[in-house]
Order: C-alpha cells, then sequence, then structure tokens
C-alpha cells in the first residue's frame, strides 16, 4: 500500500482496469488483449518524447494553425502534428506538440489541460507512447480514460487517477475455516442463561418508566372522558329547562 500512487509510473493493463489499481484478475475482453499485446512504439515518429505534449478531444474543424495560436503562447513550438486520418484527410481529434524547450513544455501541461478550442475542452498530457514503460495502445485494449458508456474505462492516468484503496479491517469467521478455540475466546460467545440474564437486567430500569407513561395515558383518557361527559349533562339539562318552559307556557296560555 506504500507503493499506491493516483499517476501510474509504469503501464500495467491489469490496474488500469481497475479503480483504485489493485485488480487481480481482468474484468473485460480488451484488458485480456492489452495484456496478451507485444507492442512497439511507432519507429517512425520523430522529435524528443521529453518534449512532446499530447492534445485530445480536438474539434473535427481545429487545424494546426488554430493549435499554433493557442499553444504558442506558452513558448516557443518546434513542430506539431495533427492526426488526419490517411484516407478521408479529416482529423481523428488529437494531435502532438513539440516545444523547444521543457519550461515550455511544463507550463502548457498545467494551463492548457481544458482549455475551450473551438467550443471544445479539450485534454493535454505528455507523450506516453515512448516515455511510459509498457504502453499500450487504446486501440489494442490500453490507454488511459475512455467514456463510461462503453464500460472500458482506463484508471491511472491524468483524466482518471487512481483512487486510494479502502484498508478493511479483517475479520474472522467460521466461514474461512475458524477454530472453536477462537470461539471459545470471544466476549460475545456465552451460553443462553447467561445472555436472558444480561437481557433481563438490561430491561429492568425501563418498566418503570413504562408504567410512568401508560399511567400517564390513562390519566389523559379519563380526563377526557370526563370532560365529555360532562359536556353531554349540561346539554342534557339545557334541553330539560327549554322543555320545562315551553310546557310552563303552554299552560299559561291554556288558562288564558
Amino acid at each position: 500500500m506504500n507503493e499506491w500512487a493516483p499517476i501510474a509510473k509504469e503501464y500495467d493493463p491489469l490496474k488500469a482496469g481497475s479503480i483504485d489499481g489493485t485488480d487481480e484478475e481482468p474484468h473485460d475482453r480488451a484488458i485480456w488483449r492489452a495484456m496478451t499485446a507485444r507492442y512497439v512504439p511507432n519507429q517512425g515518429v520523430t522529435g524528443d518524447p521529453h518534449l512532446m505534449l499530447f492534445v485530445a478531444r480536438l474539434a473535427l474543424q481545429t487545424t494546426e494553425e488554430k493549435l499554433k495560436e493557442v499553444f504558442s503562447r506558452y513558448g516557443d513550438i518546434r513542430r506539431i502534428r495533427l492526426v488526419r486520418d490517411f484516407i478521408t484527410g479529416f482529423s481523428k481529434g488529437y494531435a502532438f506538440i513539440e516545444y523547444k524547450d521543457e519550461r515550455a513544455l511544463l507550463k502548457a501541461h498545467r494551463d492548457a489541460n481544458k482549455l475551450i478550442i473551438d467550443q471544445r475542452e479539450v485534454f493535454v498530457d505528455f507523450e506516453l507512447e515512448r516515455t511510459l514503460k509498457g504502453w499500450i495502445p487504446r486501440r489494442l485494449g490500453g490507454g488511459f480514460g475512455g467514456k463510461k458508456e462503453s464500460g472500458q474505462l482506463r484508471f491511472g492516468g491524468r483524466d482518471r487517477p487512481f483512487r486510494k484503496p479502502i484498508n478493511l479491517p479483517t475479520m474472522k469467521s467460521d466461514f474461512y475455516g475458524e477454530g472453536q478455540a477462537e470461539k471459545r475466546d470471544r466476549p460475545w460467545s456465552r451460553d443462553w442463561k447467561t445472555r436472558d440474564r444480561a437481557y433481563e437486567r438490561n430491561r429492568e430500569p425501563r418498566r418503570p418508566e413504562r408504567e410512568r407513561s401508560e399511567s400517564k395515558r390513562d390519566r389523559e383518557r379519563h380526563s377526557r372522558e370526563e370532560r365529555s361527559s360532562g359536556k353531554e349533562g349540561r346539554d342534557r339539562e339545557r334541553k330539560d329547562r327549554s322543555r320545562d318552559r315551553s310546557s310552563r307556557k303552554r299552560r299559561d296560555e291554556d288558562r288564558n
């Protein structure tokens, strides 16, 4: 765990396919393909790899002139190579920019990442094909980044660094062959009578509180009943008085 780093120092397809770099088995066929691939960097590529900047996610209409206009602000540029389709001549959406000195390269690497060029947010990193040991390109199942929709994300690069693994404590259980002696040493492995006594002791302090709450509820219910009965009695008396007044009034009218 002490050797963990968010950015891979050496390319391993198995680790690149893991979110924290700890997978022990490949989870998709592309990783198998990258693990069995024998890739040799293109010998026809010219320029100093340690002064080369990789720019990806370019708009298809972005030209070499536009790239020179944007990236020349960080320093003197020696060469720009916009990768195009061999047949159609259309841009493939990425380019390589070689600077004349390392200071300009580092400044562009720091400031140009996620820059908006032709309404597209670009991705900037160092060239990895000739500088990262064990590099396997994306077309062979390797690379870094990727799209979430494809289910073949790669980690350990600048775009998606490794996440720090979570150290979980080791827990023993009888499922993995734990002995009976270790079970007896556990503080919670008591017999059922001891557990029942402990349970009853824990319940005892709660009884008075429950009784108090029940008596309080009984008093409230009795008071509500008394209030309702008192109200009914008053209504009955009011009706009786009204009936008496009506009868007296009728008697007086009969006398007259």
